[in-house]
């Protein structure tokens, strides 16, 4: 009697372990973000974000995990992909996408500073051109960050297929986070760089993901919504809707 009583002992140990594990995991990752992030070699432009943007607890809820493949969607000047090389660590990698518009407007100062990037951190190679080039089911997980409303917002189609590109690059289970400014119905959302949260919602859906939850941890309840992202009242700290979204296996 005594045998099938606590036969159920091991497995519980078993799950305590790999509780313990998993917390020991983030742990770290946390730890290696915090110093990355205050590394001297960052810019001062870039810690300057870091207390609006929560670079920690958006990493922490879209579930990256040290080791993973990631994709900085759309990564401009690489303010996510500094965050995101830190997340992965040095097992991991991180692909700095910018469609080719971007760098060739950019020229040779973007690719001065793409180059010194890339040879800093260690783990990221850039991708110039459009997603999935090259990189197909590659990608455990994703982050885009304040692009998907400029596409949304010339299209809906334009929304949609950028998102596939994202789709498209993840391995079946992958993940998106997906972040944008807050816009309102009834006003030109285009003019105001913002998209409303129920268009990504709908485009994601289309596409194929599975949205798991939504995040307030980047909400700012003194935007209003009614100034275009660059007002300088509100620059760099527009209320902004955080979506964890799933390609299904």
């Amino acid at each position: 009697m005594k045998a099938v009583r606590f036969a159920w002992l091991p497995l519980a140990a078993l799950a305590v372990g790999a509780l313990a594990s998993v917390a020991q995991a983030q742990d770290e990752q946390e730890a290696r973000m915090r110093a990355a992030l205050a590394s001297p070699e960052r810019s001062a432009e870039n810690k300057a974000r870091d207390e609006a943007r929560k670079p920690i607890e958006t990493i922490k809820f879209v579930g990256i995990k040290t080791g993973d493949t990631v994709v900085d969607v759309f990564a401009a000047g690489g303010w996510f992909t500094e965050v995101l090389s830190a997340a992965v660590g040095p097992k991991g990698k991180v692909y700095s996408q910018n469609p080719a518009f971007m760098t060739q407007r950019g020229g040779d100062e973007f690719k001065k500073r793409e180059d010194a990037m890339v040879k800093r951190l260690g783990n990221v190679e850039p991708i110039h051109g459009d997603l999935p080039d090259g990189i197909a089911g590659k990608a455990d997980a994703a982050i885009t960050a304040l692009n998907f409303h400029d596409m949304h917002n010339r299209s809906e189609e334009a929304g949609v297929q950028f998102l596939k590109g994202i789709y498209d690059s993840l391995k079946p289970g992958g993940v998106l986070g997906l972040i944008d400014h807050v816009g309102i119905a009834g006003q030109n959302n285009a003019e105001f760089h913002r998209v409303e949260p129920d268009a990504a919602k709908a485009a994601l859906k289309k596409v194929g993901f599975v949205i798991e939850a939504e995040s307030d941890i980047l909400k700012n309840p003194a935007d209003d919504h009614k100034k275009g992202v660059r007002d300088p009242s509100i620059r760099y700290h527009t209320d902004q809707f955080l979506i964890r979204a799933r390609k299904p296996k």
